[in-house]
């Protein structure tokens, strides 16, 4: 299929194919805020199209949209060029639209085959579920992606990546005919990320139109045939892939130049603040000892499995380690809670920003100041006035995009959640700062503020250490980089000797290459 592109506009004219799924003109109003302004969306039989934009570019809405979960307040939705309504996500489904959710809600006590099936499992005689025909049919699901899990095994006996590969088969457990993947490899391995290309490249052959998001540009560069770019809830560009490079998607995106993606900064490195010795735990980690100085980002690298994010979580006080020492300034501190680190200046900013950083019912200026209370009372009443300001301190300099700061966390895009949990934190002055993929799942302009926010912060004197499974990150942001693998720490590379090349060697543990 031929794109013509036009260059006065930013649109793409395919005159010879009618779009599988189609939508135009459509609106989407919340309370103080337009989610989406007028936006159009082509999605092609056998092709991918990209949907690319900054948090809170109006991405999750038009998926929901898609899905049912919303109704749009202006707009059409078409199929085969025919007009429909989605009144209800189970009126998508039928449709033939189904979608994969960076978050998919699964049931940790119920089995693989009944979480694929939920909703629409396959009836027998009198009515009742066929378990047998069920589990046979999730089997054979679960091959045709390639995973190799049992369907009986109970899910809460899974990793993340395997609930993640269940996800998908639920997605693919109708008869689809769009699919929707939004940040799928979010939680993937490098292995499972190859298969789940081969798996966009499978549905392409059976047909399937797909609508792709991802920040990844990798990604988007390797599987998309078209993209399309949403900017504050509008349509600003769209295209053949082939046709377009990586800064002009940028440009599109934020509406300016994105060049210097990682900082300059002063690496000023300071005194000794942070001395960790022998620290053990009896089936996740063991001997990781090391010492963190003033101004120093010191970057935690590894594959899946390594240990970083569980030895972390003990440091924090999350768990409970046992063997170990910690100093700060100095001093032996013992850390048996959260309150206890956060007292001794070490604070956390977990991964899993939905269930360990935020609670979503509450608004952001709360989710901000809860650990930092006593700098907002006075004689044990809140000062509101104190809340806000505390909170806007913080979030103006991350700049977090929200219609107030009287709006709850949940209504929120994955990257501003996650610029709440580092403004919470840093609101209690730590000396301390763990980062545990800080920029996972946000998009390129949000990641340019965060490491800005970094630098900035490191060359005041904080000592960061940041986990990062992508590999610029770590190279871009860390003065020195602790590479972990199997639970113990493998490798310390200064920054000189960081480069993509030893980072991966030490992490697999591959000895040929000299290190």
């Amino acid at each position: 299929m031929q794109l013509e592109l036009r260059p006065d506009v930013s649109v793409y004219a395919a005159p010879d194919v009618v779009p599988l799924l189609s939508i135009s003109g459509v609106t989407k109003t919340f309370p103080g805020v337009r989610a989406l302004s007028d936006v159009s969306l082509k999605l092609y039989p056998g092709k991918v199209t990209a949907l690319v934009g900054e948090n809170g570019a109006g991405k999750s809405t038009v998926v929901k949209v898609l899905t049912g979960i919303y109704q749009p307040d202006d707009g059409e939705v078409r199929i085969d060029g025919r007009p429909v309504r989605f009144p209800t996500p189970q009126s998508a489904e039928s449709a033939g639209v189904t979608a994969i959710h960076q978050e998919t809600v699964l049931f940790d006590e119920l089995s693989v085959a009944e979480n694929i099936f939920l909703g629409h499992a396959p009836k027998g005689r009198f009515g009742l579920i066929d378990k047998d025909t069920m589990a046979a049919r999730a089997r054979e699901i679960l091959s045709d992606i390639g995973a190799k899990i049992e369907p009986g095994a109970t899910l809460k006996d899974l990793g993340t990546a395997n609930k993640h590969l269940v996800a998908i088969a639920r997605a693919l457990s109708i008869d689809a005919r769009v699919v929707i993947m939004d940040e799928p490899s979010a939680a993937l391995s490098h292995t499972e990320i190859e298969e789940l290309y081969e798996l966009v490249e499978e549905l392409k052959r059976q047909g399937k139109a797909i609508l792709f998001i991802s920040h990844k540009f990798e990604e988007i560069f390797r599987i998309a045939d078209f993209f399309t770019v949403y900017r504050d809830g509008q349509m600003v560009g769209e295209g053949a892939i082939s046709d377009v490079s990586e800064p002009e998607l940028v440009k599109m995106m934020v509406g300016r130049d994105v060049s210097q993606i990682f900082p300059e900064r002063d690496h000023n490195i300071g005194d000794e603040i942070l001395v960790v010795d022998k620290y053990e735990h009896p089936t996740e980690f063991a001997d990781i000892g090391f010492t963190l100085r003033r101004g120093e980002i010191l970057g935690f690298y590894g594959l899946v499995g390594a240990g970083r994010s569980e030895f972390m979580q003990a440091l924090f006080g999350i768990t409970r380690p046992s063997g170990g020492t910690v100093k700060i300034d100095g001093a032996p501190v013992t850390i048996h809670s959260p309150a206890d680190a956060v007292k001794s200046g070490i604070v956390y900013v977990p991964e899993d920003r939905g269930r360990q950083g935020a609670i979503g019912a509450l608004p952001i200026f709360q989710n901000v100041t809860l650990p930092s209370l006593a700098r907002t009372s006075r004689k044990g009443f809140l000062k509101l006035a104190e809340e806000f300001k505390l909170t806007r301190e913080y979030t103006e300099r991350l700049e977090l995009r929200a219609a107030s700061l009287d709006t709850d966390v949940s209504n929120l895009s994955g990257g501003n959640q996650q610029k709440v949990v580092i403004a919470k934190w840093l609101a209690t002055q730590p000396k301390v700062i763990i980062l545990d993929e800080p920029t996972k799942g946000i998009d390129i302009g949000s990641k340019a503020a965060v490491h800005e926010f970094m630098a900035e912060l490191s060359d005041q004197g904080l000592a960061v250490i940041m986990i990062s499974s992508e590999i610029p990150e770590i190279i871009g942001m860390s003065d020195r980089v602790i590479v972990m693998r199997e639970g113990r720490i493998a490798a310390e590379l200064d920054r000189a000797n960081i480069t993509p090349e030893t980072l991966v060697s030490h992490a697999a543990g591959i000895r040929e290459a000299g290190l």
